[in-house]
This record gives C-alpha cells, sequence and structure tokens, in this order.
C-alpha cells in the first residue's frame, strides 16, 4: 500500500494518520485519539479495556480497525491500531468522556439533518449552498456546481435503467467520461491537483465544471438515444460523450493559448481570494 504520512493536531496533541492511496482514506492512530479525548495516563490499556468491551457488546466496528505501522514517540516504526472516519466516529460514541460530547452533539445533529433532507431534498441544497458560501466560494460558482449535480443525478438515473451497477461500474464510466474529456483519469485528475479525498469537482474552475457537466450531459443523451443494452455498450457510449466535450475543450485550449485542466484546487483559488473561474 503506497501511503503518506501525516501529523494532525488537535488541541495541540499530536494525533498519527495515514493516508492510503490505494483506499483513499485516512487512518488515524486510536491510541493518539484515546489519549486526547479522555487525558488518560496510560492510552493503550484504555484502548484495550473499551474493545474489549465493545467486543462483549457485540460492536463489530473494533475488529475491523487496521494494524499499520507508525512512527513511535522512538522514532521507531511500530505497529497501531488505527480507524477511518467512519470507525472513528462509532468509537468516539462509546467514549464517556466530557471532551468526547461535542463530537457526539455533532454526530446526532447531522443524523437530524440527514433525515430532514430525506423527507425534503431542497434542504440538502439549501445547506449545500451554505456551506459552500462559507467555504469562501463565489454565488457564481456555488451554482454552477449545483447546476453540476444535478447533471450527474440526471446521469446516474440513466445508468441505473440501463442496468449499470452503483460502485464499481459507476467509477469505471466515470473514469472513461473524465479521461475522454481531460486526457486524465479520475486519479490522475486529483493528483494534478494535488488532492486526496477532497471532491475533484469542488476544486475545480467554472470553465472545467461546464466541460465536465457537457461531457455527462452529452453522454446522458447519447444514453437515451441508444439505449445501451450492456455495461460494455454503456461504457463507449461514456467514452463518445467524454469525447465530444474533450473536443470542445481542444478548440477552447487553441484560441485561448493555454492548458484548462489546471494545478490549481480550490485551497489556491480561496486563498488568494479569487474566484473559481
Amino acid at each position: 500500500m503506497t501511503k503518506e504520512t501525516a501529523i494532525k493536531l488537535f488541541e495541540q496533541k499530536q494525533i498519527r494518520s495515514v493516508w492510503s492511496d490505494a483506499e483513499e482514506k485516512w487512518f488515524f492512530s486510536i491510541v493518539d485519539v484515546m489519549q486526547v479525548l479522555t487525558d488518560s495516563q496510560n492510552p493503550q490499556v484504555y484502548w484495550r479495556v473499551l474493545k474489549k468491551r465493545l467486543l462483549s457488546e457485540g460492536n463489530q466496528t473494533v475488529t475491523n480497525c487496521n494494524g499499520l505501522k507508525m512512527e513511535a514517540a522512538d522514532g521507531k516504526m511500530r505497529l497501531t491500531d488505527v480507524a477511518d472516519t467512519e470507525q472513528l466516529f462509532r468509537l468516539i460514541q462509546s467514549v464517556p468522556s466530557k471532551k468526547a460530547e461535542p463530537f457526539k452533539l455533532w454526530l446526532a445533529q447531522v443524523g437530524r439533518e440527514r433525515i430532514d433532507e430525506i423527507e425534503d431534498p431542497e434542504l440538502g441544497f439549501d445547506r449545500l449552498m451554505e456551506t459552500y458560501l462559507k467555504k469562501g466560494y463565489s454565488k457564481e460558482w456555488v451554482n454552477q456546481r449545483l447546476k453540476s449535480i444535478e447533471v450527474r443525478k440526471d446521469l446516474t438515473d440513466e445508468w441505473d435503467k440501463r442496468g449499470v451497477k452503483k460502485g464499481q461500474e459507476y467509477a469505471i464510466l466515470t473514469d472513461e467520461i473524465t479521461k475522454a474529456w481531460s486526457g486524465l483519469s479520475v486519479k490522475e485528475y486529483k493528483n494534478h491537483k494535488s488532492l486526496k479525498k477532497e471532491n475533484l469537482r469542488d476544486n475545480m474552475s467554472n470553465l472545467e465544471l461546464v466541460l465536465n457537466m457537457l461531457a455527462e450531459a452529452t453522454t446522458t443523451e447519447i444514453s437515451k438515444e441508444k439505449k445501451p443494452e450492456n455495461f460494455i455498450e454503456n461504457k463507449i457510449i461514456a467514452n463518445q460523450g467524454g469525447t465530444i466535450a474533450g473536443n470542445t475543450r481542444k478548440e477552447i485550449e487553441e484560441k485561448i493559448g493555454k492548458k484548462v485542466v489546471n494545478k490549481l484546487n480550490a485551497i489556491d483559488y480561496l486563498a488568494n481570494k479569487k474566484e473559481l473561474e
């Protein structure tokens, strides 16, 4: 597994973390988190006791936790239990600590908001708009981003009708579209913009977003007309839709004299107080 290590700071204490390129996830040291949340003098023992209790309760979270080598205080690489974000949130719910309480309240709030959005999907768009604006995106960019979500939903609805399976098949077709219009696979595109877990579309300029929407919208329309009957036919159509947008990209680049697909990400744009344009 290719890994990139990093140190996460929480209340001025270090939480070791490891990024997995293969799984596209951050993994965090459980012992470090336990120490921060409980101020335990022996977080290793605290974690062993908590793990035993959770196992006796039938909790499967701890049995699925990975063991990865991380740099210890003595500078040596030692095997330590780690958890991804979902596992970590579940573990935090089981920690009886005042410091864990804000996390528990936040998780409860997120759960309530998700239920509200299921009952009234418009709330989800309103909340999404608010989130983007708080991050510093311009209203023009946010409106474009929300439109891209609608275009994507139309495409996935069409894929569902054609028997495309969510997960790996969605990912393969998305990769086909992206590579056809941008010249890069999704993974290559994210690496190009120095991204990890971040959403690729959230780090596109307006022009990149427009071309991506054109690729997906075109794929949707071709699929509606040709009605593909198997995955191979869907893949061919995905390439056709992406290629049309790719040809448009090349024409634009010829006129403006520079590449449309650039290395800038949201941090670069927002740090310079520039709109994504």
